[in-house]
């Protein structure tokens, strides 16, 4: 097998959410693999503490960007400012996302756009702005998707949030089938129970922790980290024959009864 299979030099990805967790593991080890990165994420701090230490870690150009993904009609010029400064972007990696918990029953309108528009709405818009890039350089591209559990099934007090990420899923396919022709490989990652900010009152939480620990067959909670290798494959040559999937990573989770 060649030793440059699952190499990034040369690329430019750009990860939204990446200023922390799950997309904070995912830039650094884009970066640890060849690749220059753009991150986005509404802090301006954090993400030029995230740059700088990345940087210096791994010696790639890590570029910040500040931009809250609620202000959907704002996302065609954010990219284009993220494509001035870069001169291209190869990878779209979908990782930012909201959830706002409560019975669905109570959830009002305003919650579940929020939700809906985060997750969901910002990464189709996100991800059209992309292939008219890729369109127009007449080159191949790759979009992974950070997905969920919830892609698959659900659980109480998760109305928008799984609705979005079920979304997310048939958007995944649907781009993949549509823009193969482009040379877009569209993928999705569904992660298991991961601890990070977003998860926190899940994993502090000591029932909900024993009854993940019960529900995952490994028995453990995933680290941001464990996403990084099924990343590298979807967006290096190694994944060239992958599109409209999505690859769960939980443990164990799903293979259950």
């Amino acid at each position: 097998m060649e030793s440059n299979l699952f190499s990034l030099s040369g690329k430019t990805a750009l990860v939204t959410g990446g200023s922390r967790g799950i997309g904070l593991a995912i830039t650094k080890g884009l970066a640890e693999h060849g690749a220059d990165v753009a991150i986005a994420a509404r802090s301006k701090d954090q993400l030029e503490v995230a740059a700088r230490q990345i940087h210096a870690d791994t010696g790639r150009k890590i570029r910040p960007f500040p931009f809250d993904l609620k202000d959907i009609e704002g996302i065609d010029e954010f990219f284009k400012s993220v494509i001035a400064e870069t001169k291209g972007i190869d990878i779209l990696v979908n990782c930012a996302g909201t959830t706002i918990r409560g019975p669905a029953e109570d959830v009002d309108l305003k919650t579940w756009n929020q939700v809906i528009e985060v997750n969901l709405t910002s990464a189709f818009v996100l991800s059209q702005a992309f292939c008219r890039h890729r369109k127009k350089t007449g080159k191949a591209g790759r979009i992974i998707n950070i997905g969920s559990l919830t892609c698959h099934g659900a659980r109480p007090t998760t109305a928008a949030y799984a609705s979005s990420k079920g979304g997310l899923l048939m958007l995944t396919k649907t781009l993949a089938v549509e823009w193969a022709k482009y040379k877009i490989n569209v993928n999705a990652i569904g992660p298991g129970y991961i601890t990070t900010e977003l998860t926190e009152p899940l994993w502090t939480n000591e029932d909900f922790n024993k009854w993940v620990l019960s529900k995952t067959p490994l028995a453990m909670w995933g680290k941001p980290e464990d996403l990084v290798g099924t990343t590298i494959l979807l967006a290096s040559r190694a994944g060239d024959f992958i599109t409209g999937q999505i690859i769960y990573v939980d443990g164990g989770w799903l293979a259950l009864l």
